[in-house]
């Protein structure tokens, strides 16, 4: 198993002014742009293949894969597009990214594009993270001045313009074909599919969507082979991953290290659970995913053994809540959010997602009924897998979860306030009004 942290993305967080295009090139920065635009763009698709990369935004699907399937070039623009709309609670790794060094990220974004053939490529950041803007903005700038972006860029011929995008703090444009119709300026609500992206995304041109963290990735593996990156991580999940550790945790924040480490190693590493008290449960990918219990702290945290144990890997968004904490209050929360993002399109996520709700504030609040939970699990099964996109599926994930691990308290939620169950302290991690008056309010 690993017991070392891999810092590759987050090697020089720790610098002064590590985000300034003066302390990334100091050590290396833009060398793999340089290589890259001197080899055939086909040969830097075949890199990223053998590498093993897997998309980093939650759904794992090989990097080089998608690039491959772009249709072939016909004359007209084609796309890349950096899904940089990370909002679902408990994730927190690619603003870190971004605001540290978002140099790494707009080298990988020039040799991607490269790769793939296209000359304008664009960076849609979440809205509300107008520091991380400013700072995007700023790089960019950078770059041009420097002649890394721009016409004709080393000499090359090769010309690439960015353009950085500010949403409107939408959850649902992190679904790709969403944030393409938000990008193109409409509401932003999933598209359906076929045809997907490759074929017909950004102005119906064929666009490779792929999120920070997988573009970021890409500098290394030209500078230092598919091989070094392989070496890293599982046989079916390859590399080096950033794990954001969070909430009841002695040293909560990023750990970079190979796929494949387990929370018991991270939790080593981070100083435990805080004192006094023990691991309760845990989510293994954000909340999206269905959360696990102190059984799975073995688990290796790559796509596939994380999915043998019942969940998702997801965005590595490890939130660790300890003994003092309602399952019920945390899923109620969890279930809050869903409804509230829910874009409305399709009648099973708008309508699903409001009836849980409901259902979740009357246990939290000690005023379910008897069947108020078989009821949930029927919401839950008529939304998952009839949603128009993943939004859906992601609401019922910490609800079955929830229900199948800690059932005993969604029972007591029949009768019994959870505030009157579990200590004051449970209060400090999800804040809530404890009268219903407040709640109506």
């Amino acid at each position: 198993m690993a017991t070392t942290l891999t810092p590759v993305l987050t090697k020089h967080w720790d610098d002064p002014r590590s985000w300034t295009l003066e302390t990334y090139q100091r050590d290396g920065g833009y060398q793999a742009l340089d290589k890259a635009l001197h080899t055939d763009p086909a040969a830097l698709i075949d890199e990223v293949k053998n590498s093993g990369l897997r998309g980093r935004g939650g759904a794992g699907f090989p990097t080089g894969l998608k690039w491959s399937f772009l249709p072939e070039p016909d004359g007209g623009p084609r796309y890349l597009v950096v899904n940089a709309d990370e909002s679902e609670p408990g994730t927190c790794k690619d603003i870190p990214l971004m605001m540290a060094t978002p140099h790494i990220l707009l080298e990988g974004v020039a040799i991607t594009s490269f790769a793939i053939g296209c000359n304008h490529a664009f960076i849609y950041l979440r809205g509300e993270v107008v520091h991380v803007y400013r700072r995007l903005m700023n790089a960019v700038q950078e770059a041009y001045d420097a002649g890394l972006l721009g016409k004709d860029i080393g000499g090359t011929g090769f010309d690439l313009d960015v353009t950085v995008h500010a949403g409107a703090g939408a959850y649902e444009c992190g679904e790709e074909t969403a944030l393409l119709d938000s990008l193109e300026g409409r509401r932003g609500q999933p598209r359906l599919k076929p045809p997907f992206p490759a074929v017909e995304g950004l102005y119906a041109r064929p666009t490779v969507v792929n999120n920070v963290e997988s573009v970021a990735s890409v500098p290394s593996i030209i500078a230092n082979g598919a091989d070094w990156f392989s070496g890293m991580g599982t046989e079916k999940s390859k590399g080096y991953g950033i794990f954001s550790l969070s909430g009841h945790v002695t040293r909560p924040g990023q750990y970079e290290a190979p796929l494949g480490i387990t929370l018991r190693e991270l939790l080593d590493m981070a100083g435990g659970v805080r004192e006094g008290h023990e691991l309760k449960f845990w989510t293994p990918g954000g909340s999206s995913t269905p959360i696990f219990t102190a059984a799975e702290l073995d688990v290796p945290l790559d796509f596939d053994s994380v999915a043998a144990a019942g969940s998702m890997l997801g965005t590595r968004a490890l939130q660790i809540f300890d003994d003092t904490v309602s399952v019920v209050h945390a899923v109620a929360r969890w279930t809050d959010f869903y409804a509230h993002e829910s874009c409305g399109k399709c009648t099973p996520c708008r309508e699903g997602t409001y009836w849980m709700k409901q259902i979740m504030t009357r246990l939290e609040h000690g005023e379910g009924t008897a069947e108020d939970i078989e009821t949930l699990l029927d919401v839950c099964d008529n939304i998952f897998g009839r949603s128009f996109c993943a939004l859906g599926d992601a609401a019922t994930s910490p609800v079955t979860s929830g229900i199948q691990h800690f059932r005993e308290e969604f029972e007591l939620g029949t009768h019994t306030p959870w505030w009157e169950a579990f200590p004051p302290e449970a209060s400090a991690l999800f804040p809530v009004a404890t009268s219903k008056e407040t709640v109506s309010a």
